[in-house]
């Protein structure tokens, strides 16, 4: 990967000092490889990955990588402090909504105490210049309408990982309002993604891993919602816009501190089974049943507007859902049937698309 897309980003992001919280995570491990490609130099935070394998561990990225909660207020100010980032990228979550029935208080100390913790490390270290904090799609007051939600829409959150989410978003907000709020005060944005999927994600209850546990076990899947909808996109669709939005906040333009949406078109908006259709086709030996055992509430319809995004960041998909389901079983069968770990060759083919595409942060 190395000289691959260097350019990219205006190449803001060379030799800038990055801190990173959830560097072992699905999201954070392939933004580390990113960060590290844009050769930025990355300090990580994060607990142990929660899974064997784990992509952190098949990346052997060489950065910073230390071990700690972000409910630890005194150990992120600690390491902030001896970092000295210039931008932080805050995913350090409880992010799985049915792990949130089961451990509530666990969710809501991480999700809303670890983020005013962060926020309040950051506060005090002038290195800081760009926030961005990662929240999610199941932030907003889920209405299950049927056009998308906009930054400006209510929040809120029937389970404990939306509702912990959304009270993220307003420490976020209070945050900008009362202590980031002079010329020379970091800019804080927070942002908001669809249901992301790609290599390299061992989470328990998502998609996407279950299939693929279930594959390797020569198992039936068992799903619990066939027919919800959600906004299905790569992962790297997701960190495409959270680094076009840093280099924005990086350069100092003011009016980009706020919330923003990631989300793929509205093509991207596909039920549980459709999405399990699609990924057959990629690997035949897929099948799934509908489970019949009493589920925890989850939300059937949700979408994203992205329009922001678009008319103010340039921002925009490169990759179809399609292309997206192709390189996600691709990913994992190369795992399994061969022991390779394509995630840099994949990062590669993606900027490549991005640059033939003529997108913006590609080619600037």
């Amino acid at each position: 990967m190395e000289g691959v897309g260097m350019t990219v980003f205006s190449d803001i992001y060379r030799g800038t000092s990055v801190l990173l919280t959830g560097h072992t995570g699905f999201k954070g491990t392939w933004l580390a490889l990113w960060l590290k490609t844009l050769g930025a130099d990355v300090t990580g935070v994060s607990l142990e990955p929660n899974s064997k394998p784990s992509h952190w561990d098949l990346l052997g990225l060489d950065m910073i990588d230390e071990r700690i909660d972000i409910r630890n207020a005194e150990k992120i100010k600690e390491a902030i402090n001896i970092a000295k980032p210039k931008i932080v990228f805050h995913l350090a979550a409880q992010p799985l909504v049915r792990h949130s029935y089961s451990d509530p208080l666990g969710t809501w100390s991480t999700n809303v105490m670890g983020t005013a913790n962060l926020l309040e490390a950051c506060r005090q270290q002038p290195s800081v210049r760009a926030v961005i904090i990662v929240t999610t799609d199941k932030c907003y007051e889920n209405k299950e309408w049927s056009w998308g939600y906009r930054e400006t829409d209510r929040l809120g959150g029937h389970d404990p990982y939306s509702a912990s989410k959304a009270s993220a978003e307003l420490a976020v907000a209070s945050y900008r309002k009362a202590f980031f709020n002079t010329p020379d005060s970091p800019l804080l944005a927070s942002v908001r993604a669809g249901n992301v999927i790609g290599g390299g994600d061992w989470s328990e209850d998502r998609l996407i891993p279950d299939m693929v546990r279930a594959i390797k076990d020569n198992k039936t899947l068992e799903i619990r919602s066939p027919n919800a909808t959600r906004p299905w996109q790569h992962v790297l669709e997701s960190l495409s816009g959270y680094l076009l939005l840093g280099q924005n906040l990086l350069q100092g333009k003011q009016d980009f501190g706020q919330a923003w949406n990631f989300g793929p078109p509205r093509d991207g908006n596909r039920s549980v089974v459709d999405v399990l259709s699609s990924m057959k086709k990629e690997w035949p030996v897929l099948d799934w049943k509908i489970t019949r055992s009493p589920q925890p509430h989850e939300a059937n319809l949700l979408y994203l507007d992205s329009s922001k995004a678009h008319q103010y960041l340039g921002w925009e998909p490169v990759w179809s859902i399609d292309e997206s389901i192709t390189a996600t079983a691709a990913w994992y069968r190369t795992l399994l049937e061969q022991n390779k770990v394509i995630s840099g060759a994949q990062l590669a083919d993606y900027i490549k698309k991005a640059q033939s595409a003529g997108v913006k942060w590609s080619i600037n």
